[in-house]
């Protein structure tokens, strides 16, 4: 990641982000919640990668150096908030649920409009309803050990690669068990959990650009479309078509 800006109050507001569009890497002094009213958004900080379509947000704690990127048209809305306001005592960036009226509340707090008292009464239910929302495990941990990233990286490149620890390990100069242990240690999964948290990561980024759900299953190493659903429904609580529009 590149040299961080410092910015002492995380904005509140919406932000319009073409197909690709980035924000750079940087940090601030009060937390913040990220969220795609429309499109995808990812958050990359250097312990890895978290990504949210239109059901989730991103919750990034206060000094915690990361970069946004938008897939498909996407309106970001932001919500700094102070360091003494954290409903979930979250210290480390997490993809939340956002039920309908969290949505609402959201978009609301971002159009800056209204007295003070008003906005402080807005984002007290704000708040007491974002203690509600359950975390959602989609986040996608960055490898060090060189050989692990080697093997990382190849999924990354084809996501249905089909092949198993031994014969990735042959590329890499590791054998299964080596990276087996490896990725219990430094990513706290397993292999298979990490394949299909990278697998639903690249199917979001798909389903952005209006890549069909059957597509997307296939591009992305699941046999059937029935079979993609049903992992996404475990992981967002959704389908693919409601996750991607809220």
């Amino acid at each position: 990641m590149t040299v961080s800006r410092h910015l002492p109050h995380a904005p509140t507001g919406l932000r319009l982000l073409p197909p690709g569009g980035e924000i750079d890497a940087h940090h601030h002094d009060d937390h913040q919640i990220v969220y795609a009213a429309r499109g995808v958004v990812s958050v990359a900080t250097g312990e890895g990668r978290w990504i949210a379509p239109a059901t989730q947000a991103i919750w990034i704690p206060a000094g915690t150096v990361h970069e946004h990127r938008a897939y498909g048209r996407t309106d970001l809305r932001l919500v700094g908030l102070p360091v003494t306001a954290n409903p979930l005592g979250l210290g480390a960036p997490a993809v939340l649920a956002v039920e309908p009226l969290l949505r609402e509340l959201i978009v609301e707090y971002t159009r800056e409009r209204g007295t003070e008292a008003e906005r402080a009464r807005l984002l007290a239910v704000l708040l007491d309803r974002l203690r509600r929302s359950p975390r959602r495990p989609v986040h996608l941990p960055a490898p060090r050990d060189p050989r692990l990233a080697a093997v990382c990286a190849a999924l990354h490149e084809n996501p249905a690669d089909p092949r198993g620890l031994a014969r990735l390990g042959a590329e890499a100069g590791a054998s299964e068990r080596t990276l087996s242990r490896l990725f219990r240690a430094e990513l706290h999964m397993t292999f298979p959990q990490w394949r299909t948290q990278l697998r639903l990561h690249h199917a979001l980024i798909l389903l952005a650009e209006d890549v069909p759900v059957t597509a997307v299953a296939h591009r992305c190493g699941w046999a059937s479309a029935s079979a993609f659903i049903d992992a996404f429904r475990r992981a967002f609580g959704d389908t693919p078509g409601r996750a991607k529009h809220g």
